[in-house]
């Protein structure tokens, strides 16, 4: 049985209730994913593609950094280890930093 109290409890994912908050939570998601390849593609467009190239791996850095930042943030230290994708890393964040007020609101009502 000392076994079983060892084992930590894994806190799953947030679930986001309001619709402000999924939008929040997608927008940042969205930004996520698509910054690196629409910066390369502005940048091949009004300059040349060593240019588009050179930002692309420069604004990957810059996002891979943010995303990592956000990440640490908001995720239990417990389970920092663990694979998050863009959407999940955006759903922590929204619900722990920004629609944190409304969540309690909710549950009070339950």
């Amino acid at each position: 049985m000392q076994i079983i109290d060892d084992i930590e409890i894994i806190e799953s994912t947030p679930f986001l209730v309001s619709k402000k908050c999924k939008y929040i939570s997608k927008i940042i998601a969205i930004f996520l994913e698509t910054t690196t390849i629409f910066s390369a593609l502005i940048a091949w467009y009004i300059y040349d593609y060593f240019i588009a190239l050179a930002t692309m791996v420069l604004i990957f850095i810059i996002v891979g950094i943010v995303r990592a930042k956000i990440r640490n943030e908001v995720i239990p230290i417990t389970q920092i280890e663990r694979y998050y994708n863009d959407k999940e890393i955006a759903d922590w964040y929204t619900a722990k930093r920004i629609c944190d007020d409304e969540l309690e609101a909710e549950l009070e009502k339950i």
